[in-house]
């Protein structure tokens, strides 16, 4: 008998795994956030590309704003880890460098912006990048702040909390609201200040 053509063929080997299917997704999430940025990150079009069922995107990710992260993480997203010379401010200068870095690289600054920009409407994405992306960079400048005023580098009275959110929150000014320009340049300047506002209030 002959096989009617419009009926798919059947799996020899049966279902792909789920870590195969994920992959998959995944990276086609990723082309279509490089290729057209956030808001074209929709289940319709990823689930389409690869080859998949929407239902399997709605079981594995809260919304397409989620898979959106996901893929950048996966794919885009450099890991900070704190350097630690017992100087802090060569290495508040080296990690806020590396941090901008990230920022400003053509192709991870727009997503990053367009992730942020997205999350200001969606709940479940902001809380989610919270979690996984700015909170654990965040911890880390603490971190590296914490071990400064520790050594007696850094006034025992300031607030690394704050002053994370002066220097980073800068940055992410910058990134977000181009009315400067974000560099390695602008990254020396933060640190310059911040130590000549701690000499000048020590004297």
């Amino acid at each position: 008998m002959e096989r009617n053509d419009a009926e798919p063929a059947k799996r020899g080997r049966g279902r792909p795994p789920s870590v195969e299917v994920r992959r998959r997704i995944l990276e086609t999430a990723a082309v279509v956030l490089l290729e057209n940025g956030v808001s074209e990150v929709t289940f319709d079009k990823v689930a389409r590309r690869a080859g998949v069922s929407r239902m399997t995107l709605y079981k594995w990710f809260r919304s397409p704003g989620s898979l959106a992260l996901a893929a950048f993480e996966d794919t885009y997203a450099h890991t900070l880890r704190p350097p630690s010379s017992g100087d802090v401010w060569a290495d508040l200068r080296t990690h806020l460098r590396e941090f901008v870095a990230n920022l400003s690289e053509p192709r991870t600054g727009p997503m990053i912006a367009g992730l942020l920009g997205s999350a200001q409407s969606d709940p479940v994405l902001a809380e989610e990048i919270s979690a996984t992306f700015t909170r654990p960079r965040r911890e880390g400048a603490v971190e590296l702040l914490h071990a400064g005023r520790t050594r007696g580098q850094l006034p025992a009275s300031i607030d690394v909390e704050v002053l994370v959110d002066q220097l980073w929150g800068a940055c992410y000014a910058r990134l977000l609201l181009p009315e400067g320009v974000l560099d390695e340049a602008f990254a020396d300047a933060l640190v310059a200040n911040l130590r000549a506002t701690i000499h000048a209030s020590a004297d």
